[in-house]
């Protein structure tokens, strides 16, 4: 659905004003102080500018043939003076589908629209897919999820754009292998994690065999076997998990252990068409311990509801749990 809010449309093309202007130059003292006076004035702008980024630069990799075959004049009146001398000529195409795409569109509506054009591989709602990469390297991405790859004579590089993947990395010392997303990065140091690109700027990474090192705006930190930690504007914080269970999606199931009935159902809806609504967000707080079969999710939510003496109603693709 196409956002109508004005102050939200506000905010995006202001990120997008922004993202041009810091793709083409080094911000002077004036200019760094106004964004950061910009940031801190909501919490909402972090995000707008991340995405603005992330899609800024994503359209500027893209296939010559997913680009417009006709420069579309830039509307340079939305722009501060410094951003328009700031964006050649040959971008202008580029910068207006940003502005477009940013001024029309919600920040998820507009990645979820870009991803077949993005990702080399994706899957689609309750899908799982285990891949071999170029160097022999192998992932596996969760329902929903996206790569794109961008690997060199001096780095293997893959941008997460949605959902979650595994990695189990093949040994090639002189290019290292790196994981990007929500603005930070992930490097093995000889190993098997996982990464989640959440809502918003925000990616958890959680390590499974060996070491990893991850990094974010200046912030860095060294996760050993069995560490998870979360990232995003705020920087690097710990974020205690049981790895085996989130990542027991590859294992053909979803495993809780004592887990809000939200995040529960969250998870479900992730791995089964239509949508699931809790009446209320009191029992939403309800804790769930269970095992349930990712090819048998409606069984599982019939289990569910009776095992929680809950009612369960379904209207078309509409269930309501209350």
């Amino acid at each position: 659905m196409i956002s109508q809010d004005p102050d939200e449309q506000s905010i995006r093309e202001a990120a997008a004003e922004w993202a041009i202007y810091l793709s083409g130059s080094e911000p002077d003292a004036a200019r760094q102080k106004a964004l950061q006076q910009w940031l801190r004035s909501d919490p909402r702008h972090a995000e707008a500018l991340a995405f603005a980024q992330r899609t800024w630069e994503a359209l500027g990799t893209l296939p010559n043939e997913h680009r417009t075959k006709h420069p579309i004049p830039l509307p340079t009146k939305q722009l501060a003076p410094a951003t328009r001398h700031s964006v050649r000529p040959r971008r202008w195409a580029i910068a207006a589908c940003l502005l477009l795409l940013l001024g029309g569109l919600g920040l998820n509506q507009g990645e979820h629209l870009m991803l077949p054009l993005l990702a080399d591989h994706r899957t689609s709602s309750g899908e799982v897919r285990h891949l071999t990469l170029p160097d022999g390297s192998e992932v596996t991405l969760d329902s929903g999820s996206a790569i794109r790859l961008d690997y060199s004579d001096q780095q293997r590089q893959v941008k997460l754009l949605a959902g979650t993947a595994i990695f189990q990395v093949a040994s090639q010392p002189d290019r290292p292998f790196v994981v990007m997303t929500a603005g930070g990065t992930a490097q093995a140091l000889g190993t098997r994690f996982v990464v989640q690109r959440e809502d918003g700027a925000r990616a958890w990474v959680g390590v499974l065999e060996h070491a990893v090192q991850v990094s974010i705006d200046g912030q860095h930190q060294r996760l050993h076997e069995g560490e998870s930690v979360q990232y995003g504007p705020a920087g690097i914080t710990p974020m205690p998990l049981n790895l085996q269970h989130a990542t027991s999606w590859q294992r053909g199931v979803l495993v809780f252990d004592r887990v809000p009935l939200a995040q529960v159902i969250e998870q479900l809806n992730r791995y089964r068409p239509g949508h699931i609504l809790l009446a209320s967000d009191k029992l939403g707080r309800r804790e769930v311990s269970g095992v349930f079969q990712l090819d048998a999710l409606d069984d599982a939510l019939s289990t569910l509801t009776h095992e929680m003496q809950l009612q369960h109603t379904q209207w078309l693709a509409l269930s309501l749990i209350y």
